[in-house]
């Protein structure tokens, strides 16, 4: 719902009740128009739509526009039937026809006019059972679908205004004279109708997509609904202004209704937020509340030296690290490893292990009593620097808990203000993929196996910055305490190295000695024609219209003897060196992650820039120069690897719609080919401004589980998946990183990683799966994801 020139309040289709919505639309008047927004299933299932079927059927007078699920919705109110299209047409686009009416005022129209569409469907609207009351005023121009990279040879995507003109004729005279009685013709002939409007009534659909980075003309035809919308109420009376009930100050749209005095049903009574999801989602009225209630503030203070182009003089990262940290099986240490720096992807590695008196270890595991649906909470246990132990239940969950400790913090800027990067101290670990139910699933099918986040509270780190060779050692403490020791005892370890680097290169050569590859192979969760069952499964959901996109996903696992965790770790990112490769082991859970990500799930900087950039579409490497290059090109203008990258860009860059600013979220980089020792991916880059008023943990609560790992849409995708694989993943599609004092943050997307546990080596894979996918094919690439770490343990084991 929006109040045009105030960023829009969404609601959920089963959050209000009617006498909620009909108090507020026309007793406070609060809302100029009203948008139904695309969403998974059909409108023929009242779950699925909700109460927008009662908006259409009795909101005559206020101005709608239903997109994909919402047109069709408008479609199914009147009469019209809603079936199966002739195939799934996701993530693809479309050349489009209209009739000029005023939702298209200003843009061109048919085959080479620059007018192109991403669509998101399974199903339509049939256009031979339209009734009277709805005129078509859009089709495609063909039956053809084509890649993004074709179109945008073609012609390039922008915002630029069309050459169509409108005149003074009614919409009903324009759409009757532009498809008359042979409409339905057009129809038999293999145009798909893409857009209607009611003939009385300000109600349109699309279709389409608008939203989408991929479509052409979609801020003109917003900026033309928003025009009719004006129109309307010059008519039929003034345009809505802001009640004292309502609340459209800044971002923070509330309404000042007493909360109380609201009937939600089974839902929990809240103030309305930018995306109003539900108890466990990340609405507005979560992310508002930064004045959480301490135990106790804490200052604190940074301590740093910097040592000039030090790092090759005492041998690399992976030499220090080794010598600094790696004593005693390196227990409780950590490694966010930049072990592949070209091209920019990374910069900066951060190194640790426990340290001063701030050090702490969390724990977490969620509640396994509340069956389903999830109620939410769970079990926290800290050990502090001093060996002592605390387990807490955490009624609100681990991303509440977070919040409050970071919001507990006080700093100054300029301690940290010279330094070139973004993490200075604080939480380094993982969130496990079984926390999205912390972020707006409605319950998990599986019980992790291992806690579903671990976190040190790294008070002491050494930093790497691999493009001056630079070497930094940082220390936070709080501001009553001005101890300095380590700095000084790393310093002189440091220095140590420096004079005696020969030896410690010969002794850190005996990691590249000869391993006889061991002959117990992985076990996989699913067999072969488990997994291509299950893709066929995905592919009925797709085109049932209840997802566009699933990344299904299996592990393999292996029990181990006792091995060298650390070693293995250095022979992984010696042979699948990444961006985002990280070590985490803590020893107290018996838990080590060895992780050569290439992909990053979040960041966000000192800023307020956030930064997502998703991995979908993966290919090996060539043998020869030759057939590396034709493999990155077919990786490149593959339809279908494209509609799979595509799909995700547009899930994340609503993500992170909830929680930057209006118009800030951008791409500028879409589908660019990252190539790495073993694979060539496509990888886009999404960035936007942070909103002041959200904490880092509303911006991760907003994106996890990230998009790439889930599909979309994302919650009733993660349900599908959730019924359709027989194992927990873990920390496996979750997310390594860190998180600052300062509330900076950058997390990878758990993936191409190792997780040693209680004797067992276990490694996730999968692939998204959409309606062109080949089962062959995705198992395939599902293997082809396991083979660089899959050959490390077996070298190891």
């Amino acid at each position: 719902m929006k109040n045009c020139g105030v960023p829009p309040v969404v609601i959920r289709n089963d959050e209000w009740t009617w006498e909620d919505l009909c108090h507020y639309l026309y007793e406070e008047k609060a809302f100029d128009n009203i948008v139904i927004s695309p969403g998974p299933g059909s409108p023929t299932c009242a779950n699925n739509i909700g109460i927008c079927l009662r908006l259409l059927h009795e909101c005559e007078d206020i101005p709608i526009l239903g997109v994909c699920l919402g047109h069709q919705a408008l479609g199914y109110v009147h009469g019209a039937k809603v079936v199966h299209a002739n195939e799934p047409v996701h993530g693809r686009l479309s050349e489009i026809e209209h009739n000029g009416c005023s939702l298209f005022n200003g843009i061109p129209s048919g085959r080479n006019s620059g007018f192109k569409v991403v669509r998101y469907h399974s199903l339509v609207i049939d256009p031979e059972s339209l009734p009277k009351e709805l005129i078509p005023i859009s089709w495609t121009c063909s039956t053809d679908t084509q890649s993004f990279l074709e179109i945008s040879n073609a012609s390039s995507i922008s915002d630029a205004h069309g050459i169509v003109s409108s005149d003074s004729m009614s919409e009903v005279q324009k759409s009757l004279r532009v498809w008359p009685l042979n409409s339905h013709q057009n129809m038999q002939n293999g145009k798909v109708l893409m857009a209607v409007m009611h003939s009385v009534r300000p109600h349109y659909g699309v279709q389409f997509h608008p939203e989408s980075i991929g479509t052409c003309y979609g801020r003109e035809i917003f900026k033309n609904f928003r025009e009719i919308t004006e129109d309307h109420w010059l008519n039929y009376g003034p345009l809505v202004t802001c009640k004292e009930n309502v609340d459209y100050s800044g971002n923070q749209i509330r309404l000042r209704k007493p909360v109380s005095q609201l009937n939600h049903g089974t839902f929990p009574s809240r103030s309305i937020g930018h995306n109003g999801v539900g108890k466990k989602g990340v609405g507005l009225f979560d992310l508002v509340n930064l004045s959480y209630p301490s135990n106790g503030v804490k200052f604190l203070k940074l301590a740093w030296k910097k040592y000039d182009h030090l790092a090759s003089e005492v041998g690399g990262a992976r030499n220090i690290f080794y010598q600094l940290f790696g004593h005693h099986k390196a227990e409780n240490t950590f490694w966010l490893d930049s072990s592949s720096i070209e091209k920019g992807r990374a910069r900066f590695s951060f190194m640790g292990g426990k340290g001063g008196s701030l050090w702490k270890q969390m724990v977490f595991q969620l509640s396994d009593e509340s069956g389903h649906p999830f109620e939410g909470g769970g079990y926290l246990s800290i050990e502090d620097a001093q060996g002592s132990a605390t387990k807490t239940f955490l009624n609100d969950g681990f991303f509440d808990y977070l919040n409050k400790e970071l919001s507990s913090f006080q700093y100054k800027r300029e301690d940290y203000d010279e330094l070139p990067f973004d993490f200075h101290g604080g939480y380094v670990g993982y969130f496990g993929y079984e926390l999205k139910i912390e972020c707006g699933a409605p319950y998990n099918q599986h019980k992790s196996r291992t806690p579903d986040a671990c976190f040190f509270f790294a008070d002491n780190l050494l930093v790497i910055d691999h493009s001056s060779d630079d070497v930094y050692l940082l220390s936070i403490h709080e501001e009553c305490n001005t101890s300095t020791s380590w700095l000084d005892d790393a310093e002189l370890k440091l220095m140590e190295l420096r004079t005696s680097v020969p030896e410690k290169l010969i002794e850190e050569s005996s990691l590249n000695v000869s391993f006889t590859p061991c002959k117990v192979e992985f076990v996989a969760e699913k067999s072969m024609e488990e997994y291509m069952s299950d893709v066929e499964k995905c592919k009925q959901y797709i085109k049932d219209g209840e997802s566009y996109e699933l990344c299904l996903t299996t592990q393999i696992r292996k029990k181990i003897e006792e091995t060298d965790a650390l070693r293995l770790y250095l022979r992984l990112r010696e042979r699948n060196p990444a961006p985002y490769a990280a070590w985490l082991n803590f020893s107290k859970e018996d838990i080590c992650i060895c992780c050569s990500s290439p992909e990053r799930f979040l960041q966000l900087n000192r800023d307020g820039v956030l930064e997502a950039k998703p991995i979908k579409g993966t290919t090996k490497r060539g043998v020869t120069t030759e057939e590396d290059e034709l493999l990155k090109m077919q990786l490149q203008y593959s339809e279908k690897n494209q509609a799979e990258n595509l799909m995700i860009v547009d899930l994340l860059r609503n993500d992170l719609g909830r929680v930057c600013e209006p118009g800030s979220v951008h791409v500028p980089l879409l589908m660019d080919i990252e190539s790495y020792a073993t694979v060539h991916t496509m990888v886009s880059t999404v960035r936007g401004k942070k909103q002041p008023n959200v904490s880092a943990i509303d911006c991760i609560k907003a994106a996890f589980p990230g998009g790439s790992m889930t599909g979309a849409p994302k919650l009733r995708s993660m349900e599908i998946l959730d019924s359709l694989e027989n194992c927990p993943r873990g920390i496996y599609s979750g997310c390594i990183g860190y998180i600052s004092y300062n509330q900076t943050f950058d997390l990878n997307i758990v993936i191409r990683t190792v997780v040693l546990h209680q004797g067992e080596a276990s490694i996730g894979a999968g692939g998204a799966i959409i309606a062109l996918s080949d089962p062959s094919d995705e198992y395939e690439e599902m293997v082809l994801k396991t083979h660089a770490p899959s050959r490390v343990v077996m070298e190891f084991s």
